[in-house]
């Protein structure tokens, strides 16, 4: 994931690139995908309180 990121964003800087599913509710996941740059993530209602606080 993050080679594509930096190859996507090597061609389009603001390239905006996210993550959607449970996986993206996940603390742990959401450290991880904001180490590597992604921009956003989208997850199912009842996860999103956990997901904000990460």
């Amino acid at each position: 994931m993050k080679i594509a990121i930096e190859k996507g964003r090597s061609t389009k800087p603001e390239l905006p690139i996210g993550v959607c599913g449970e996986v993206g509710g996940d603390p742990a996941s959401i450290g991880f995908f904001n180490t590597i740059g992604i921009t956003y993530v989208s997850c199912s209602p009842y996860r999103v309180p956990v997901a904000r606080l990460a």
